[in-house]
């Protein structure tokens, strides 16, 4: 990750960077340009004032988000919950054209950038931590969509799957404190360096807390987009969708973030019975609300960095 940040920082970096940046841009709006062409913007007809609704609940999705991120971060090296909700817009809306996991790097510049911490491994380490989270804060909603979802059975073993991973993860959170305590194992330079960051299982626990709370509040905005839509009025459909949606998010190697998720967000809609046309459309319609709330997220912290950077400057004048 830093030798990759490195090479982003030369001219020869950035051209790269920027030119296949702009390619998948081109290749994502070209793609979405024909979509539309043919079926309509799926946005043109909501019901605007659950559209508003689904809009707030996502913008508070960002929020809780980053109050849990914020719980993984060591007392001396927590940035501030603005620049971590920041990451997460600027991840969102890097998302609609960057290969899948590289909203991560987006993640760490941001934070690096807005908050001035210089340990970008430790950054890289609370990543780690929240998509450990992530899952196991997942692990509730996969299984009761399992339990009540109207799908096929593979439907339901997929968020089976889902829910024993974030099982798992829950597992490894409880005992990486214990791993990295391991008498056997502390002589390692790599053990006390993570000893050093890992979090307790209670500041675990307030950070699943928060990142649960994120997950429902999404599914909370996704119901009421589906209603503004007119697709249908189920909760279990709306967090069957998320489910699928952020399990996609964990591939190691996928084409733009925002594809892949809107990707299987659709297939999920369709195999519970969705028309492809309206699974697709409501895929397309929620990530690009998202992308819009997450740039929404980039203008309030910079607004907010902004004016604590102008009061610092008339105070000391």
């Amino acid at each position: 990750m830093r030798g990759f940040l490195r090479y982003c920082r030369t001219t020869r970096g950035r051209l790269v960077v920027n030119l296949v940046s702009g390619l998948l841009a081109v290749a994502v709006a070209v793609l979405a340009a024909r979509h539309f062409a043919e079926t309509g913007w799926p946005l043109a007809h909501a019901d605007l004032r659950l559209l508003a609704a689904a809009s707030g609940f996502f913008l508070l999705a960002y929020l809780f988000k980053a109050l849990g991120w914020h719980r993984l971060f060591a007392a001396d090296d927590k940035p501030s919950s603005m620049a971590l909700a920041a990451a997460g817009g600027a991840a969102t809306v890097g998302g609609a054209a960057l290969p899948g996991r590289f909203d991560d790097v987006v993640r760490v510049a941001v934070v690096r950038r807005y908050s001035g911490v210089e340990c970008v491994p430790t950054v890289c380490f609370s990543l780690f931590m929240l998509g450990l989270i992530d899952a196991a804060a997942l692990m509730p909603l996969a299984s009761s969509a399992a339990a009540v979802s109207d799908g096929s059975v593979a439907v339901r073993a997929g968020m089976g799957v889902v829910a024993a991973a974030g099982l798992g993860a829950a597992v490894l959170i409880v005992l990486m404190p214990k791993i990295a305590a391991n008498g056997h194992l502390i002589r390692f330079r790599i053990a006390r360096w993570v000893g050093a960051r890992v979090i307790s299982p209670r500041e675990a626990w307030k950070s699943w807390v928060f990142v649960l709370s994120s997950w429902l509040v999404r599914a909370v905005g996704l119901f009421f987009l589906l209603g503004a839509l007119g697709v249908s009025l189920s909760f279990p459909l709306a967090v069957a969708f998320l489910v699928a949606a952020a399990a996609s998010a964990s591939l190691p190697i996928a084409p733009a973030g925002a594809a892949t998720q809107a990707g299987a967000g659709a297939a999920i809609l369709i195999a519970s019975g969705i028309s492809t046309s309206d699974a697709v459309a409501f895929a397309v319609a929620a990530q690009a609300v998202l992308i819009l709330v997450g740039a929404i997220v980039i203008v309030i912290a910079a607004v907010w960095g902004g004016g604590q950077r102008l009061r610092v400057a008339r105070a000391s004048s």
